[in-house]
């Protein structure tokens, strides 16, 4: 227990200098363009990559305080099948509903996130003779689909993924670059930089349950506000087939959500073989 305790207060401080040098990298948020959307929040991905034929959805459904409206979550999803042993196929998107910005919330409008197609792929896995630390390396790329309301055009995001284990220790680290379609009220598309890390820290020798979170950063090469994220939360895997968790997440900047809280739900499904 000692030795867990002195594994979380050093992952902590680990993660509060990763926020103090992306506060300085992001700097002072800037004013996002009038009337222009914010962009989803950027979300740490894992390197994880599915068994070919194994299908796992990942949804989550919650309520997200934005800076001027609630929005309920129903949901956020990411679909994952496996192709090959070191290739996947990832669908990641999101679909909420937004009350006004003030008053009472209300059903008022939708607000559906771009869809993110893509292929992820491991190029490098190294393992210790142990088994205590492994080191991979992946890419994730694909087109970014316009399904909101009036938006055009096709964007595209990419990632680079670097994953370290250490005991029960997960670190994937991930810097890329995004460019949105083209939104509805304002010319010119959202672009810019983002970086982050994923954490996973198992908390029991059965891998049952895990402490997760997350700090995630975007530089807006673009008129928009940059964001800078942090999430921490549990994870409870009863089988090998289904995970469960809970999440909440605090923006620090002007481009993202105040605060929010996520339940989570990841079922597999052996699809072929």
């Amino acid at each position: 227990m000692q030795d867990l305790r002195t594994r979380a207060g050093v992952l902590l401080t680990l993660l509060l200098v990763l926020l103090v040098l992306l506060a300085a990298w992001l700097g002072v948020g800037r004013a996002h363009a009038a009337g222009r959307r914010v962009r989803p929040l950027f979300e740490p991905t894992d390197l994880e990559l599915e068994e070919p034929g194994m299908l796992e959805v990942d949804l989550q459904v919650g309520a997200i305080r934005g800076n001027g409206a609630f929005r309920a979550v129903v949901p956020d999803f990411e679909i994952d099948l496996g192709l090959l042993r070191n290739l996947e196929l990832d669908l990641d998107g999101a679909y909420a509903v937004e009350g006004p910005s003030r008053g009472p919330f209300s059903f008022d409008h939708a607000v559906p996130d771009s869809l993110w197609p893509a292929l992820k792929l491991g190029l490098y896995d190294w393992r210790s003779a142990t088994g205590a630390s492994a080191v991979a390396f992946g890419v994730q790329l694909g087109p970014k689909l316009p399904v909101a309301a009036g938006a055009h055009g096709l964007g595209a995001e990419s990632l680079l993924l670097l994953g370290t284990a250490f005991g029960r220790t997960h670190l994937v680290w991930n810097g890329g670059a995004f460019v949105e379609p083209d939104p509805d009220a304002t010319p010119g598309r959202p672009l810019g930089l983002e970086l982050g890390v994923d954490l996973d820290l198992d908390l029991d020798a059965r891998d049952c349950f895990s402490l997760i979170g997350s700090v995630s950063g975007v530089r807006f090469l673009s008129a928009d506000a940059d964001q800078l994220l942090a999430t921490a939360g549990l994870d409870w895997s009863p089988s090998e087939l289904l995970d469960l968790s809970l999440v909440g997440l605090v923006g620090m900047l002007a481009g993202n959500d105040r605060y929010g809280i996520l339940l989570g739900v990841s079922p597999k499904l052996q699809l072929f073989r």
